[in-house]
């Protein structure tokens, strides 16, 4: 279930309705798609890297690998920065989301509240992160499915109290592809905040049962997953509602939940209390957002540690093979960045925001150059793909599709930018910000420490075999295949978070 509800996150409940708006029916739904064929191939990509070198560190271990130890502090601060602060933004969202049913009550006393549920979930080890993200993903599946069977139904009005629509809505003006190509451009950055994550899967392979095969199952159910709950959902959106009903902008911008699309749709449905229901479900998957984020950066953190590329305190783990102190200081951050909204400094807090969307697809494009390297090394030293216990479809054009895809959406990124008015520059940069941290770090790692590119002709091609993954410290080990071993099913043991 977990691996199912992977990919939802809180932009397909909200922000896809402005994506019909601008770009129309079909253009939305090109839109998902091409970005959905980029995650796909990312996803695969770390796929085999994660079934065959399951460690925690993931795709900041395979760069210092295959790539260079550079690209390696690099990405992994540049991960454990777009994690951390993505934890208070989700933590003010959920907030924002407890007001509209208590609206006496300040919505940072909402988000004070979950992030210490958090620490405390996260303080039980990967069980208890794993056992949250089990029950939040059953909401979300439920609710994506109850959408489609219930838009599918108004369509063809078999239920609500509207006539059959049809592809009526594809056929007024401006529709099915509304702006052209420009509105699908603007799709691409909406759809990538809302596959944001999917990469998690190589984070949490280090502490699964079984990776080899665990692994290699849950990348397989990634296209099904992509094509039923973004692709079929869009679609089923585009026949119910007009691309020209205002709240679908409003929805986005106003960040109103009685007026988001699964909303309209429900309540044409019949649903007459679809505001309350859909508000549970979007926090339900706020909070599943805020708890991978604090997942992955306290693991990345724990890597990056262990790698030797932060302080080694960073890496010490206690009896549960927790993280303490990358939990803390991951924590600490969030609140640092979490009381900038409280005190109104939303600017800064929203400049802080630009780096997220930026680092995710440095993260997404270095995974790409990492599988790369990775099976030239193996053409290299000769090593046979049977050692593989799973092997990325359509090598080597996955990747370098990925790759092209990625280049076009941080094109759009800064067409977005450009095109809000009035025109600022500060607008363009603030939408790279991420990526001069990233220069900075990786230019700066490599100067220090002089390094080079790894020759691939004699890097080590050593798996991580299923029983392998130990993380130590100091002479304090701790299985994570041991630490798993209390999940409910093997199922759940592979944790594919948002």
């Amino acid at each position: 279930m977990i691996a199912i509800g992977g990919t939802i996150g809180t932009g397909l409940f909200v922000g896809s309705g402005a994506t019909i708006a601008t770009a129309g029916p079909l253009g939305s739904l090109i839109g998902f798609l091409t970005v959905g064929i980029m995650v796909y191939f990312i996803t695969t990509s770390l796929g085999e890297l994660a079934a065959y070198m399951p460690v925690s560190g993931s795709f900041n271990t395979y760069a210092g690998r295959f790539v260079d130890p550079a690209l390696a502090f690099a990405l992994g601060w540049n991960y454990w920065l777009q994690w951390a602060i993505s934890l208070p933004s989700e933590l003010a969202a959920a907030g924002i989301i407890m007001s509209f049913w208590c609206p006496t009550v300040p919505s940072w006393v909402w988000s004070a509240i979950i992030l210490g549920l958090l620490v405390l979930i996260h303080s039980r080890g990967v069980e208890g992160f794993g056992e949250s993200e089990y029950w939040l993903s059953i909401i979300k599946v439920v609710a994506i499915v109850l959408f489609i069977i219930s838009g599918t139904m108004v369509d063809l009005g078999w239920i609500g109290t509207g006539p059959m629509i049809g592809f009526d809505n594809w056929k007024i003006e401006g529709a099915p592809l509304k702006n052209g190509i420009v509105g699908i451009f603007n799709v691409f950055v909406v759809a990538f905040y809302g596959f944001g994550g999917t990469e998690l899967v190589g984070v949490t392979a280090g502490e699964a049962i079984n990776p080899s095969k665990n692994v290699p199952k849950a990348i397989k159910q990634t296209f099904w997953r992509i094509l039923l709950f973004y692709v079929i959902a869009i679609f089923v959106m585009g026949l119910v509602v007009r691309n020209d009903d205002p709240s679908l902008l409003d929805s986005a911008n106003k960040g109103d939940i009685t007026i988001a699309p699964f909303t309209l749709v429900f309540e044409r449905a019949g649903l007459s209390s679809a505001a309350h229901v859909m508000n549970g479900v979007i926090f339900s998957a706020v909070l599943s957002a805020s708890s991978s984020a604090m997942y992955a950066a306290t693991r990345t953190l724990m890597s990056l540690a262990h790698d030797e590329k932060a302080p080694a305190i960073l890496g010490k783990i206690n009896s549960k093979g927790v993280p303490t102190y990358s939990l803390i200081l991951t924590t600490l951050i969030g609140c640092l960045a979490f009381l900038s909204t409280i005190w109104g400094d939303g600017e800064v807090f929203t400049w802080l925001l630009n780096i997220t969307g930026s680092s995710g697809i440095i993260t997404w494009l270095s995974i790409a150059v990492i599988h790369i390297r990775f099976r030239r090394a193996f053409q290299l030293q000769k090593e046979s793909l049977d050692r593989l216990p799973y092997l990325a479809p359509l090598y080597p054009f996955g990747p370098w599709i990925a790759i092209v895809f990625g280049a076009g959406i941080i094109i759009g990124q800064g067409y977005a930018a450009a095109s809000i008015e009035p025109f600022k520059f500060r607008n363009i940069f603030a939408a790279y910000l991420g990526i001069p941290f990233f220069l900075t770090m990786l230019i700066g790692y490599k100067w220090w420490h002089n390094t080079s590119l790894i020759d691939l002709t004699a890097c080590d091609l050593s798996g991580g075999g299923d029983d392998e993954e130990v993380v130590m410290d100091q002479g304090n080990s701790h299985s994570a295949v041991e630490e798993c071993t209390q999940s409910r099913s093997d199922e759940r043991s592979l944790l594919l978070p948002i």
